[in-house]
């Protein structure tokens, strides 16, 4: 059965993060994911405190603009994190919105090369591997990380184009799809993404991730059936956020907290 869990959104003040984090893990849901967007919260924090502030939730980060990040550094912040709280961290690193990355200068000609190159580095970094690489975009001298995660870390990639899912199958443990995917779609990217693991002669099985967005006051069984239909298609995390009535994410606490109670009835009747 699908692990089910609660997004954090950018669109809620970082002063709610506590209390709808200490929700979470107080409920019989699975995770907590928290939800980068340039220019609100970044999600390396908001899980060192959410993590911080609870004892057994497990919280992702949906997700990490390579752009934006040294992979260097972005494997020791991962890293530091994952040895504090081993077995709950999900990272998950993607292209980020080109336009915010373009307002940021960082805004690069190859995008998937990036990609590429900052993944396969990452994860080698993350298993205690020296790392002396001289990519497009990448480049590292004999950089070994003193203090690497003490157990295996999954590392998701989110996608959308073809070209990006099929990269997502061969270097990641799971693909990330966004809000908003159709299950017929994740069908047809799950196809892509493991066809190109295949092709690529990467052993392992892959995982499916998916947002989804449920309007605040949604009816329970119809969210239920939602789920349902996305599991059927493949997914094996299914994290939801809060719209609000005009249609954005729910900026409000109490919508949050809400969801937490309707999302434990959702988990209940799937299982």
């Amino acid at each position: 059965m699908a692990e089910i869990g609660l997004i954090f959104p950018p669109d809620q003040p970082p002063e709610h993060l506590l209390p709808v984090a200490r929700a979470v893990d107080a409920s019989t849901l699975d995770e907590l994911w928290v939800w980068e967007d340039c220019f609100a919260h970044t999600g390396l924090s908001t899980a060192s405190v959410a993590l911080a502030s609870t004892d057994r939730v497990r919280v992702g980060i949906g997700l990490m603009p390579v752009p934006l990040r040294n992979v260097a550094l972005l494997a020791m912040e991962i890293a530091t994190i994952a040895r504090l709280f081993p077995g709950r961290l999900l990272p998950t690193i993607g292209h980020g919105v080109q336009d915010w990355m373009r307002q940021t200068g960082v805004k690069l000609a190859s995008p998937l090369t990036l990609l590429r190159e900052q993944a396969v580095a990452l994860r080698a970094l993350l298993a205690g591997e020296e790392v002396t690489v001289s990519g497009d975009y990448v480049r590292l001298d004999r950089v070994r990380l003193q203090w690497p995660p003490q157990e295996p870390l999954p590392l998701y990639v989110g996608g959308e184009g073809p070209k990006t899912l099929a990269l997502a199958g061969e270097v990641g443990d799971g693909v990330l799809f966004t809000g908003g995917t159709r299950d017929d779609a994740l069908l047809e990217g799950m196809r892509i993404a493991t066809g190109a693991r295949t092709a690529a002669g990467v052993g392992g099985g892959l995982e499916c991730l998916t947002f989804m967005a449920v309007r605040h006051g949604a009816d329970v069984d119809a969210v239920t059936a939602k789920v349902g239909r996305l599991v059927e298609a493949g997914a094996d995390r299914v994290a939801a956020y809060v719209l609000s009535p005009d249609g954005p994410p729910a900026s409000d606490l109490e919508a949050l907290l809400a969801a937490v109670e309707m999302l434990e009835e959702v988990r209940h009747q799937l299982r």
